[in-house]
């Protein structure tokens, strides 16, 4: 789910669109409207609030992609099999970091900018304006599959979250073993 709760949260505004800026801000504004709906804001309807943004933001990230990516190198030395627990394993290792984080949505704004393409990649640019009006950079980098666009990273204040979980992994690797890799992330998706 990337930092989506908070990138994807918040009044939407947008300058020109094209398919991916609509896929991106649709899900946002999904995700907003789940996020502000008051029958979800009690803390016994957390488990059901984060289903809901599952239901919003799973369909528009390609997890796969973003597996691949973050083990870089390694995943050539996965079997099939492997490569697809490891991208299951990631799922759930990024839908639990950021279901800890819904609680901290706080009416942020989300202002859309402009959407380039090149053949099958395209990136959004978008500006998160919190309460007090500090604003962070998002890009959203899409590829299209099946002749859908998918988000497979956000650059988040010039910090890709792929390259930031594939420089982990390496070092989790290198320092043991990719069977502790999956430990970890077995660990922490919980």
């Amino acid at each position: 789910m990337l930092t989506s709760i908070v990138i994807l949260a918040g009044s939407v505004e947008t300058g020109r669109a094209g398919e991916a800026l609509d896929l991106v801000k649709s899900a946002a504004e999904r995700a907003m409207a789940t996020l502000k709906d008051p029958k979800l804001k009690s803390p016994d309807k957390k488990k059901e609030r984060i289903e809901r943004l599952k239901e919003v933001i799973n369909p528009i990230f390609d997890y796969e992609e973003m597996a691949r990516r973050t083990l870089g190198a390694h995943w050539r030395r996965r079997t099939p099999a492997e490569q697809e627990e490891f991208a299951r394993l990631f799922r759930a290792f990024l839908e639990r970091i950021y279901s800890d984080k819904v609680d901290f949505y706080d009416g942020e704004k989300v202002v859309f900018g402009r959407e380039t393409v090149e053949q099958e990649y395209a990136q959004v640019e978008s500006t998160v304006i919190n309460a007090k009006g500090d604003e962070s950079s998002v890009v959203y980098r899409l590829k299209r599959a099946d002749g859908k666009w998918r988000v497979y990273d956000a650059v988040v204040e010039n910090i890709s979250i792929v390259n930031n979980y594939r420089s982990q992994f390496d070092r989790v690797i290198s320092k043991s073993s990719y069977e502790e890799l999956k430990r970890m992330l077995k660990e922490k998706a919980g």
